[in-house]
C-alpha cells in the first residue's frame, strides 16, 4: 500500500549532508557503496542532490555529466523508513529538470543508468520516469554478484 505523498525539497548536497548520505547508503544494500565525500567532487563532473523532508535528508542522487548533452545517474537511494512516499520520484524529477542551478545537469538530453536486475521496484520507477531498457551487463555488481539492466531516458 502506498503512503500519502510527502512534501519534498530538493537542493544541492552540502558537506554537512554527508553523514546522512552515508547512513542512507549503508541502509540501502542495493545502492552503490562509494565514499560519500567523492559525491561532492565537481572536478569529476559529479553533482549530488538531496531530498529533504521536514529539513531532514530523506534521500540523495548522484549524477555525472558524460558529454555536453548526456548524463548518467550513478547512485540514488531513499531512507528505508521513508520509502513509498514519492521521495525518489520527486528527487529524480528535480534532477532531470535542470532547475537546480550550479552543479545541475542542465541541457542533458540523454540519461543513462544501470540498475540491479533484481531491483524491480527501482526499474518500475525508472520506467515511469521515461527510461527504457537498452541492454544488460552480465555480472556487473558484486555483493551479491548480479547482472545490471542498462536504461536510457531521452528528453
Amino acid at each position: 500500500m502506498q503512503r500519502e505523498r510527502t512534501a519534498v525539497i530538493v537542493r544541492a548536497a552540502y558537506q554537512s549532508d554527508l553523514p546522512a548520505i552515508a547512513a542512507i547508503q549503508q541502509l540501502t544494500p542495493e545502492a552503490a557503496q562509494w565514499e560519500p565525500a567523492t559525491y561532492l567532487d565537481t572536478q569529476c563532473g559529479y553533482a549530488c542532490h538531496v531530498a529533504l523532508v521536514e529539513r531532514r535528508v530523506a534521500g540523495f542522487a548522484v549524477t555525472r555529466r558524460n558529454a555536453p548533452d548526456e548524463c548518467e545517474l550513478l547512485n540514488v537511494a531513499t531512507d528505508p523508513a521513508m520509502r513509498r512516499q514519492g521521495i525518489a520520484r520527486a528527487l529524480l524529477k528535480a534532477v532531470f529538470s535542470a532547475d537546480l542551478g550550479p552543479g545541475s545537469n542542465q541541457a542533458a538530453n540523454r540519461w543513462f543508468l544501470e540498475v540491479r536486475e533484481s531491483n524491480v521496484s527501482a526499474q518500475a520507477l525508472y520506467e515511469s520516469l521515461g527510461f527504457e531498457r537498452i541492454g544488460r551487463r552480465d555480472r556487473y555488481y558484486t555483493n551479491p554478484r548480479e547482472s545490471a539492466i542498462v536504461m536510457l531516458r531521452k528528453s
